[in-house]
């Protein structure tokens, strides 16, 4: 009998906010071994280390082990690209929290030093789950006929409330567009196919911005990205998508996330989420009807993109949660802002192909 594989030993690089959830699926997901973390505040990589009991490492160290095949980086946006390219310099996969980059000339490396059999991955891969594949299901089961367009409304007064320390949510790399905006871009490829044009507009107000929680409270934060965006996408197959994505909204009645056809309409659930049931209303009926799940994994959560892509190394396929996807996400929120700049329409240069479908599954 063929020995089994063995699982992908894991590195992980900041332990900060996210990295919590990160930690709650490594315990799900046989295909992965965490090994070992690392940050730049050691005292709190010793803590976390001492939590799940792997070592604790500098950056350095991590990178230089041999016991890690993959590194999960959780840096701040600022830092995707650097330590992305020092993990593959260093002969080690791969999957790091989104944006890829903060823009496409600084993510285009990382595409390009996939050699030699790397791989890099990229959040969000909550488009695994059963919510946003049970949709796509259904979509490609023509339940809702020939697809025409989207609808999407993702809005907040800003993280300020709530995270602790929030200011890089307002520097490059974080506003409402490339903090939150990719689950729902990555969600729209996934569902209706690549991009080709952009139009929209983007603002900022003066409101003040200040930390609600933790040791940083009252702290008044720079804003250098803006807070209220509004986007108008085409898609290759010709359906059309309005996004707003926004740190500027106390409340709203608007519907999150809508797919439209020609013979009914989809309430998308929550892409910053996985499992969350999809509701479709068809052509002639009188009353939302809520579906099983019939697609992705399920009860998911963060890191099964990373377990995703080391099956589909062990079975020599192209993993879902790709960098490819992940940069034709990031030059849409590039083109948006351009367009907005420019009060133009940009067409986009990169594509994607839609990931393969995930079959009703566990894990990976």
């Amino acid at each position: 009998m063929p020995e089994p594989q063995r699982p992908f030993r894991v590195g992980m690089i900041g332990v900060g906010v996210i990295s919590a959830q990160y930690f709650a699926s490594l315990e799900k997901l046989p295909k992965l071994k965490l090994t070992a973390v690392a940050d730049l505040d050691q005292a709190r990589a010793a803590t976390v280390a001492a939590e799940h009991g792997v070592d604790a490492r500098t950056v350095d160290e991590l990178l230089a082990s041999d016991d890690v095949d993959a590194v999960i980086n959780l840096t701040i946006p600022a830092a995707h690209v650097e330590i992305g390219l020092r993990a593959l310099a260093a002969g080690k996969h791969v999957f790091a929290e989104k944006p890829l980059g903060l823009s496409t000339a600084e993510a285009r490396p990382l595409l390009d030093a996939q050699t030699g059999g790397l791989r890099v991955g990229s959040a969000p891969d909550t488009v695994l789950g059963t919510g946003i594949q049970t949709a796509r299901k259904l979509v490609d089961d023509g339940v809702i006929g020939q697809p025409v367009g989207a609808s999407v409304h993702w809005s907040s007064p800003g993280h300020e409330s709530w995270h602790p320390a929030p200011g890089f949510y307002y520097q490059p790399g974080g506003g409402p567009l490339f903090d939150m905006g990719p689950y729902y871009l990555t969600s729209l490829v996934t569902l209706l196919g690549p991009v080709v044009k952009v139009s929209g507009l983007a603002s900022r107000s003066g409101r003040e911005r200040v930390v609600g929680k933790g040791p940083l409270a009252g702290t008044v934060l720079p804003v250098d990205v803006d807070t209220h965006v509004t986007a108008l996408l085409e898609h290759e197959g010709g359906a059309i998508s309005t996004v707003t994505v926004s740190f500027e909204v106390w409340a709203s009645r608007a519907p999150l996330f809508e797919l439209y056809g020609t013979e009914g309409t989809l309430a998308v659930p929550d892409p910053n989420r996985f499992s969350d049931p999809v509701e479709v209303f068809a052509a002639g009926s009188e009353a939302w009807r809520t579906v099983p799940e019939s697609a992705g994994y399920r009860d998911a959560g963060r890191g099964y993109g990373l377990a995703d892509m080391a099956a589909a190394i062990a079975a020599g396929t192209p993993h879902r949660a790709s960098a490819e996807l992940a940069f034709h996400v990031l030059e849409i929120m590039e083109a948006v802002l351009s367009a907005s700049a420019s009060r133009s329409t940009v067409t986009l240069a990169s594509t994607a192909p839609r990931p393969a479908p995930v079959p009703l599954a566990d894990t990976p």
